[in-house]
């Protein structure tokens, strides 16, 4: 793929508008696609997103637009930072623009009912493309402000690997390659769910190591589904499982972290989603989660505690008092235990 090409980056929220300035600041000409004209006439005219992290400036290789189909006419690497539930309705009127295209998913979430991961979905709507995966511990405000930051890129195709790498490695993100597409993807948006959970932890002014047990339990959880599911369990080791969770479990900056935090004052799930004002994907992602969890009969204590606490009336200390009541025989999955219960 020549380097000259323009990338589209599709959507304008936070991570699609942390993406654009990243690779126009790597000096590549970015088509940034949104919905609304009037948010894309402002990013133009003000070289600033007026909906999110308005607080940053935005460089001038960054052309925001509404004509999808002119964006992907001139693009080869396209990501797609849409929110889980436009994914359906976005994506099949322009599927024929979309063969042979490198299509990377940055959405971390999971289709309720049909548990089927983002770029499940993409993969479902254009059978033709090359499809990957960036996820890792990636907060979109610190992109945006150059914190040094790395992100994992999966995918089973090579060249689209190193597209991405070369488009967004720089003085300040370092990009590495994967080829567990579907546990990098899976851990991404498991850890949304647990992000909750520490929020809640957090509020109600709970103990560092109260916390700390959340994040290591909460890890067993999503490493034993992955596995039971088929992906790598190493794969959970890395950036894009333990240091996905440990930012999106421990930082205020985190959407998912920020939901948890209101509800743990007691606001209402409905009130702290309005309050936040974006997609908070690990509220959908749990009821994925909570069902899939039952249909496999996967022990998944936080992920049971965490709806009961938001559908059904419970508090977190009594989730907490569940977990510390229950069998806890050996401290890692996978590690044999002779005569010992899997369960933790």
């Amino acid at each position: 793929m020549q380097e000259k090409q323009p990338v589209a980056v599709l959507g304008g929220g936070s991570f699609g508008t942390a993406l654009a300035k990243v690779l126009a600041e790597n000096g590549r000409e970015v088509l940034f696609w949104m919905r609304d004209s009037e948010q894309a006439q402002a990013i133009n005219l003000e070289r600033r997103n007026p909906r999110y992290l308005s607080q940053v400036a935005l460089p001038e290789g960054i052309l925001a637009t509404t004509d999808l189909r002119a964006v992907l006419l001139q693009c080869q690497l396209i990501f797609v930072a849409l929110p889980s539930s436009a994914l359906r309705s976005v994506l099949p009127p322009i599927a024929a623009s979309l063969h042979g295209k490198y299509l990377v998913s940055t959405t971390k979430g999971i289709e309720q009912h049909s548990f089927k991961l983002m770029s499940q979905i993409i993969e479902e709507v254009v059978a033709d493309a090359a499809i990957g995966v960036l996820s890792g511990p990636n907060l979109a405000g610190e992109i945006a402000a150059n914190a040094l930051t790395a992100t994992v890129i999966a995918s089973e195709d090579e060249a689209l690997c190193k597209a991405v790498q070369s488009a967004l490695h720089g003085r300040t993100l370092r990009v590495y390659a994967s080829r567990d597409r579907f546990g990098v993807e899976l851990g991404g948006a498991l850890k949304n769910v647990y992000a909750i959970i520490a929020g809640m932890a957090a509020a109600l002014d709970m103990g560092e190591n109260t916390k700390s047990m959340l994040i290591t339990r909460a890890l067993a959880e999503m490493t034993r589904l992955a596995v039971h599911l088929g992906a790598n369990p190493m794969t959970f080791l890395g950036l894009a499982g333990v240091g996905d969770l440990i930012v999106t479990c421990t930082s205020p900056k985190s959407r998912n972290f920020q939901v948890g935090y209101a509800l743990g004052q007691g606001t209402t799930l409905e009130q702290a989603v309005s309050e936040l004002g974006q997609v908070a994907e690990g509220v959908n992602t749990l009821k994925a989660l909570k069902e899939k969890a039952d249909e496999l009969g996967v022990y998944m204590p936080l992920v049971a505690g965490l709806f009961a606490v938001i559908f059904q009336g419970m508090t977190l200390q009594q989730v907490i008092a569940q977990l510390m009541s229950g069998e806890a025989k050996s401290d890692v999955d996978f590690i044999p235990t002779q005569g010992f219960s899997d369960h933790v």
